[in-house]
């Protein structure tokens, strides 16, 4: 089983200053403490403005706090590492923590009640991108890498279908602006859509862990609607993330059959499997020791409170690491076409999402 993702910037992050210790552990440490610190500032101020506004919640205001601040001053370089570990490793670290207060028995009958709707959402994803996609004349990569991120989680998904089907950073970057977009879309409206619609925390973690694009923004969307729709949509989230595998299987083999019959130096390429190791989502092992060890009764009961909160905490963090991440020039170079595909299989997915769950008796 892998480690938590580790405290070194991630591939293509210019290097900083030599550390004068050789670097190591502690040249690392040194490199995440500026961006952890401001993003942890960020989540202190928007924790006391969530209490004063409870009904916006402190994840909302620590996304748009720091979206607001990036749009007038984008953060030095020097604090790159410390975000991208807050938004990334942070938030992988809090779902781990989440984990404390599930059993296997709800995690087993969450993710096989929400099949029905998982399948059925990620189906009308893949299918109406490359449906809408052709029709509004985007290339095959960007209507693929738009596709899946939408139905299946994001950015994440994205980076391995990416690693997979070799796309161009240009096509890989419009994607992500483009998921960006809907996820804090989804974070804004979901919640208060959920309340008009009268749904129960259960129906809202599944209709948030099926329709919204990445893992951070289901997390915050559920935890804006409330506390009970949390933990179920992060388990149906993690589920729905699972369909990574099949999927960039399924693109790795056709994409290699298609470039050994277009280039056969392609065959010299590393191998699918190898390619595929390093962008699926190890947390997940993690989150399931947690689960393994409350399921033992390993985790006193009494901790569960303080858990959770310490859960939203780091979620409250790594929300404002990616406001602050946020690059507004990114998501207006997306252009029209791409936002319009989002667009549209954003509001495809939630309704087929709503409309399976009414359809299977789970609304």
């Amino acid at each position: 089983m892998s480690a938590l993702p580790s405290l070194a910037p991630p591939a293509g992050t210019p290097e900083t200053a030599p550390d004068p210790d050789g670097g190591g552990f502690g040249g690392r440490i040194r490199s995440v403490v500026p961006g952890l610190g401001l993003a942890m500032a960020v989540a202190a101020v928007a924790t006391f403005l969530g209490r004063l506004a409870p009904v916006i919640g402190a994840p909302v205001i620590a996304i748009v706090g720091g979206i607001v601040i990036s749009v007038f001053r984008q953060p030095r370089q020097a604090l790159r590492p410390g975000l991208t570990f807050a938004s990334r490793g942070v938030l992988q670290l809090s779902i781990v923590v989440l984990g404390t207060g599930l059993s296997f028995g709800q995690v087993l009958t969450t993710g096989t009640s929400s099949l029905p709707v998982l399948l059925g959402s990620l189906t009308v994803a893949l299918v109406g991108a490359w449906l809408l996609g052709r029709l509004l004349s985007i290339d095959t990569d960007l209507r693929t890498l738009i596709g899946v991120g939408t139905g299946i989680c994001g950015a994440s998904a994205i980076a391995a279908t990416d690693a997979v089907i070799s796309a161009s950073e240009v096509d890989v970057s419009y994607a992500i602006a483009t998921i960006f977009t809907f996820n804090v879309a989804a974070v804004l409206t979901f919640p208060t859509i959920g309340h008009l619609l009268g749904l129960s925390p259960h129906a809202f973690g599944l209709w948030a862990g099926t329709a919204v694009n990445d893992l951070s923004s289901v997390v915050a969307a559920s935890s804006i609607f409330g506390h009970g729709a949390t933990s179920y949509a992060v388990v149906v989230k993690l589920t729905r993330t699972l369909m990574i595998i099949p999927i960039s299987l399924a693109l790795g083999f056709w994409r290699a059959r298609a470039n050994v019959h277009q280039n056969p130096s392609a065959s010299a390429q590393p191998p699918l499997h190898s390619r595929l190791r390093k962008v699926l989502p190890v947390f997940i092992g993690w989150f399931l020791v947690a689960v393994t060890i409350n399921t033992l009764g390993w985790v006193p009961r009494s901790w569960h409170g303080t858990l959770s909160q310490t859960a939203q905490v780091m979620i409250t963090i790594a929300l404002a690491a990616i406001g602050l991440s946020t690059r507004a020039r990114d998501i207006r170079k997306a252009g029209f076409r791409p936002l319009a595909l989002g667009a549209m299989l954003w509001v495809l997915v939630a309704a087929a999402s709503l409309g399976l769950q009414f359809l299977t008796g789970t609304l």
